[in-house]
């Protein structure tokens, strides 16, 4: 398989449902028009600018968008765009924050307010049943792809062709170092650092680049990050960070532990990104 995660297939199904509505367009009126253009607009540029990259949370904001725009269209044309309703199907398959989640369970229920007075009283009803039952399978689908999602973060890289890796992987990594280092007779430690939250991305692919490529990144938490450096010994440790630490921002603070002082087993990530940090120039 070319693309593992299938992200072309994803791009070509964006597109094909930008032309979709864009065909619908020439037949719309005025207002219900300007909203679908305004959807051809999302569908395209969500697709042109797509890649698959665990950086990004399944809970940012942008997910409100395509929501106020579904509202939108029923609430321009109810007796053309009816059939829109089952879309809600659809938003609420994706993983999205709680309050992500509200707003689009009170816009859908909106949306029905508005199609019902087309409808009769039990074709109403039925259709609001039907709609609760598929919002809910919906729903328990984004769950699952919450959880399959959290158990690919413990294994894979963060960032494409970055080496950034889960906390997970560090606790799995540290006896598999320990062992290397003592029967390699080299100089091993961790170095965790303490970063701001707006900065962990930038800064992740920075450690990246100032290590070397056998020598792993992690991230423990939103504000903390972490590398295995190995060295030939405690003063070329040393020397490796201060030079790290002159190539970093002043505000991001670290402290380093050898390896050999490290207890795997009874290590937890809440120890590893809650220590007393000091920046040390050595």
């Amino acid at each position: 398989m070319q693309s593992k995660y299938k992200i072309r297939l994803l791009k070509a199904s964006l597109f094909a449902a930008a032309a979709v509505l864009a065909i619908w367009t020439l037949t719309a009126p005025p207002m219900a028009a300007l909203l679908l253009w305004l959807s051809v607009g999302w569908l395209s540029i969500t697709a042109l600018l797509l890649d698959f990259s665990h950086r990004y949370s399944h809970g940012l904001p942008w997910q409100v968008l395509p929501g106020a725009l579904l509202l939108g269209l029923i609430a321009a044309a109810p007796e053309r765009h009816s059939m829109l309703i089952w879309a809600w199907a659809a938003m609420f398959m994706l993983p999205q924050t709680r309050w992500i989640l509200a707003f689009n369970v009170i816009a859908a229920l909106f949306s029905w307010v508005l199609i019902a007075p087309q409808l009769s009283l039990p074709e109403g009803g039925l259709m609001l049943l039907l709609f609760i039952l598929l919002s809910l399978l919906a729903l328990s689908r984004a769950r699952q792809l919450v959880d399959m999602n959290g158990a690919i973060r413990q294994r894979l890289r963060l960032i494409p062709k970055v080496n950034l890796w889960a906390g997970e992987q560090l606790l799995r990594d540290l006896p598999r170092e320990q062992t290397r280092s003592e029967r390699e007779a080299i100089h091993a430690e961790l170095v965790v650092f303490q970063v701001k939250r707006h900065q962990l991305w930038s800064m992740a692919k920075k450690l990246c680049a100032l290590t070397y490529t056998f020598e792993n990144a992690y991230r423990l938490n939103g504000t903390t990050l972490a590398t295995l450096m190995l060295s030939r010994s405690p003063q070329e440790a040393a020397l490796r960070r201060k030079q790290l630490h002159a190539a970093l921002p002043d505000s991001v603070l670290s402290h380093s532990l050898p390896l050999i002082d490290i207890e795997p087993a009874n290590l937890t990530l809440e120890e590893l990104s809650h220590p007393s940090c000091q920046r040390s120039p050595t």
